[in-house]
């Protein structure tokens, strides 16, 4: 018959500091697994070496809650692994593989335990564990296993077939069916039969020493069977059922236990550990007052041999039995129909977990019963009073009862708790003249599972409060309740503090509607409770803080509470300098998350009071703080963005080298649709290498404007030379002189003319010149805030980035120009401008705020041309000026100026100011 098989491990990949691989071999309710290193490479792997060869039947896997390996491969192999015999990878054999369930449906709080059923014959076991699921506990990508558990029997159990073959043909002529539940655990014909006792989850919620009691039980109920004494095999089952549950309440005793100590609550602990001891004893002494506990089972489980192999159904099982003694077997028959525990009544009937399996049944004494001091024992497993009343307090009926299970399901509250103090008593004697002495003092009391009793018999009571009752009593009841709620909420133990917020709930959602109380008593459980809750979301525990936050948000959403407007009121106070780092997070938190379901359209939060707030808290020394207001504040821009401008400082340099506002101004922009900081940056970089490549350009195009100048003049000059020549001048010398003539305009060609609107004259020398570009020069305009000479064409961008007050303007995103900042939003708001166009498609002028075609040469026509630019104050000296002609040459300096004036028209007037293309900066004089 297949049973547990022993195993060592022989080898594994990693493992965490504390979680090694050698914890699998043990299997206890406090044990921790394996765990793989942090951020580890996979596939991982571990070896097992099992005490000897065997026949596998099943394998149980228990994975951890959160750190779950997506599949496990399983290799077996009769030798050793390949690491240790080089170049005999093939000994091991591949059995397939379990995929594992990435645990999300439960929110990473249970565990998965999987069960395999395999058929392969070996020594080493090989599990294979491959990438992890992705969770947001699992924060270092880790890999699990708390416990491994392998079923099967000795490969060389050769008779097995002949004693399956026998029994099942003994049962075929009596009439027996292998299924009959009437056998249970005892039928030995069942070849593939797994013992309960050997099943992972047995061990895993087992106390170890009540564990292998049972096993030893287990095991003379077999030999029972066998010797055909039924009425002690039934006494046995029945122990045996009932230390399965006895069992389940150590070990959990003894998680508690563990908890507490790593939590450093070493009262708990000691009271733990007391608890445990006291009801260990009182097993064991009920368990020898039935002759059913000797030497041999009081040996602890390291006292016990481990046996792996060695199983009561297996013909290897060689150790004899030793016959049960006379006396032993005539108790057994007087006794053989009287129940070695008695069912406790009780009223409730409820599936739990296993490790939450509550042990319903009572352990009696036979007469004469011994005489038990009910105050020495601990509360949860004293008799209810009216029981110790009707056996005189005699007989101690030990309860097992789950600490779980609801108070007020059970009928009311078990034990007495300790008188009420003076102070107790002058301070709660409101509630005491509405809810009785008995159950303040509970609520009162220094142990706190009375307090949760009477916060539950509470909820009980208020749910059975029938609807005829005057309106005077209810709220007396009420208020006395919310009384002990605000009590009951500053409480430390967990579920003490759950209890008081179930009733709360309770109160408000249901018994003020069922009643038809006022708005008055929702809004008095509110503001009596929401503070203290507030408070105790500064906890230092993470469970207490998670759950308060979460209470606060579900209790602001109920309908009744809702429409006060209380909570957010309080979530809107400003934090206070002294106040703790866990509160302040806290409460932050909960604004940014109510503000996404309440809005701020009539639920207590409004513009005002969220940016007030927002605004202060990113001043507090805590990051996380000062985060999640700069998200709220730019949650609140989406709603309302021109009103939270208004609690903000300007948003110039000054402020944005506050990085908090540089981050909080940036992500307006981002919502507005417009670039950035960093973008702007990055753009008025690409402009100015392209300005830069351009001005390159233009300096190539004049230099081949000059050159063709050049031979114009070259040419005019030749012509007049041959107009003028005497006539008594020698041959060679009149040959000789032209090819000199040119050469003067040469060196001096761009004297006399402006470069920006092409025009020559006598009188441009450097002082006409100057004079010329600060009064008459159509290209150009002074800046009436720098007085620096620029061109029209560059006046908007002279004005953003060049003048000396260019921190005055602002850029108007629809028509492009440079207004004044304190104008800007006027301008913006009245959209009276005219749109602009993509440079690409036409000009923009700064003048008269026209668009006009694209081009150099569209600037001369548009400033120049008596169809141009209506603003350009200077076009109207130059239009009625007219120009006559030199005496003396007529002709030639009417060419000689048309063909300067054509000449200077092909020239492309410089994109920058004086300033950027002159060495001269023409300022007034």
């Amino acid at each position: 018959m297949p049973h547990k098989i022993g195993f060592v491990v022989v080898s594994s990949s990693g493992h965490e500091d504390g979680f090694s691989a050698r914890e699998l071999m043990i299997h206890a309710p406090t044990v921790s697994g394996w765990r793989s290193p942090r951020f580890c490479q996979f596939p991982q792997e571990i070896v097992l070496q099992m005490v000897e060869r065997c026949r596998i039947r099943k394998l149980q896997l228990l994975a951890h809650q959160y750190m779950i390996s997506s599949k496990i491969e399983f290799y077996i192999s009769e030798s050793l692994p390949e690491y240790f015999v080089p170049y005999q990878a093939e000994r091991f054999r591949r059995l397939g593989y379990v995929s594992l369930c990435d645990n999300a449906k439960t929110g990473c709080k249970a565990r998965e335990l999987k069960s395999v059923y395999v058929d392969a014959v070996g020594q080493f076991l090989k599990l294979i564990f491959h990438q992890n699921h992705v969770n947001k506990y699992n924060i270092y990508n880790q890999v699990a296993l708390v416990a491994i558990n392998i079923i099967g029997d000795p490969a060389d159990f050769n008779d097995e077939n002949n004693v399956t073959s026998r029994e099942k043909l003994i049962d075929h002529y009596l009439g027996h069916n292998a299924e009959d539940p009437a056998l249970d655990g005892t039928y030995t014909g069942k070849p593939d039969y797994i013992s309960p006792l050997d099943d992972l989850a047995f061990d895993m919620y087992q106390d170890p020493e009540v564990a292998q009691i049972i096993r030893k039980l287990d095991e003379r109920k077999h030999d029972a069977v066998q010797k055909e004494r039924y009425d002690y095999a039934k006494k046995l089952k029945q122990a045996i059922a009932d230390l399965q549950k006895v069992g389940e309440r150590l070990g959990r005793y003894e998680v508690e236990k563990r908890c507490a100590v790593e939590k450093e609550d070493y009262d708990l602990a000691k009271e733990k550990k007391q608890q445990m001891e006291q009801y260990r004893a009182k097993v064991y002494q009920q368990l020898e007052l039935h002759n059913l506990m000797d030497a041999e089972l009081m040996r602890r489980p390291f006292d016990l041999p481990l046996q792996p192999l060695v199983h009561p159904g297996s013909p290897r099982h060689q150790k004899p039995k030793p016959s049960l003694p006379q006396q032993e077997e005539r108790l057994t028959e007087k006794r053989a129909m009287e129940p070695l525990l008695q069912e406790q009544p009780s009223s409730r009937s409820r599936s739990v977990p296993p490790q939450h399996a509550a042990v319903g049944q009572v352990l009696p004494s036979p007469d004469p019963r011994p005489k038990i001091d009910v105050e020495m024992l601990p509360y949860d497993e004293r008799p209810l009073p009216a029981i110790r009343k009707q056996q005189g307090e005699t007989h101690m009926e030990y309860e097992l009862s789950d600490p779980d299970v609801s108070e007020a399901q059970k009928g009311g509250i078990s034990g007495e708790p300790e008188p009420l103090t003076e102070k107790a008593l002058r301070e709660a004697s409101s509630a005491i003249d509405v809810l009785g002495e008995t159950l303040v003092a509970g609520a009162y009391s220094k142990t706190w599972s009375y307090r949760e009793d009477a916060l539950l018999a509470l909820y009980k009571k208020l749910m059975e409060m029938p609807t005829g009752t005057p309106k005077e009593d209810l709220k007396n009841m009420l208020r006395a309740s919310v009384f002990l709620i605000r009590r009951a909420v500053k409480d430390i133990v967990t579920s003490v503090f759950q209890a008081s917020l179930k009733l709360l709930k309770m109160i408000i959602t249901q018994y003020i509607p069922k009643h038809k109380l006022s708005k008055l008593e929702t809004s008095h459980c509110v503001e009596r409770t929401i503070p203290t809750l507030l408070t105790r979301t500064g906890d230092s525990s993470v469970r207490l803080r998670i759950i308060a936050s979460n209470f606060i948000q579900e209790m602001a959403l109920f309908k009744e509470v809702k429409s006060l407007q209380i909570i957010p009121t309080y979530l809107v106070q400003p934090l206070k300098a002294n106040s703790s780092t866990h509160l302040a997070m806290s409460q932050i938190d909960l604004l940014a998350r109510l503000l996404k379901d309440l809005g701020t359209e009539g639920s207590g939060f409004t513009t005002d009071n969220v940016m007030r707030f927002s605004v202060s808290a990113l001043a507090h020394r805590v990051y996380e703080v000062r985060e999640t207001a700069v998200r709220i504040i730019l949650d609140m821009y989406k709603q309302h963005r021109a009103f939270i401008l208004e609690y903000l400082p300007p948003d110039d340099n000054n402020t944005r080298k506050n990085i908090l506002y540089k981050t909080i101004f940036e992500g307006f922009a981002k919502i507005d649709g417009k670039p950035t900081e960093a973008e702007i940056r990055a753009q008025k970089k690409a402009a100015t290498e392209e300005v830069e490549r351009q001005k390159k350009e233009e300096i190539k195009v004049l230099q081949g404007q000059l050159a063709a100048l050049k031979e114009i003049q070259v040419e005019v000059q030749e012509k007049e030379s041959d107009a003028m020549k005497p006539k008594n001048q020698d041959t060679q010398g009149r040959k000789a002189d032209p090819p000199n003539a040119p050469e003067t305009p040469d060196n001096h060609y761009l004297d006399h003319l402006c470069i920006f609107c092409g025009e020559r004259n006598e009188s441009f020398t450097e002082e006409g010149l100057d004079l010329h570009y600060w009064k008459h020069c159509l290209m150009l305009t002074r800046c009436d805030y720098c007085k620096q000479v620029v061109e029209i064409a560059s006046l908007t961008e002279h004005l953003l980035t060049e003048c000396d007050r260019k921190d005055g303007f602002g850029k108007c995103y629809r028509c492009s120009e440079a207004v004044l900042k304190e104008e800007l939003p006027r301008h913006i708001k009245t959209k009276d401008c005219n749109p602009s166009k993509s440079d690409k498609l036409a000009n923009r002028c700064p003048l008269c705020h026209e668009n006009f075609s694209p081009g150099e040469e569209a600037w001369k026509a548009h400033l120049m041309g008596p169809a141009g630019c209506t603003m350009n104050l200077r076009k109207t000296h130059v239009l009625h000026k007219v120009q006559a002609p030199p005496p003396g040459k007529g002709s030639a300096m009417t060419r000689a100026g048309t063909s300067g004036l054509k000449a200077g028209s092909k020239i492309p007037t410089p994109k920058r100011g004086l300033s950027k293309s002159s060495s001269r900066t023409y300022t007034k004089r």
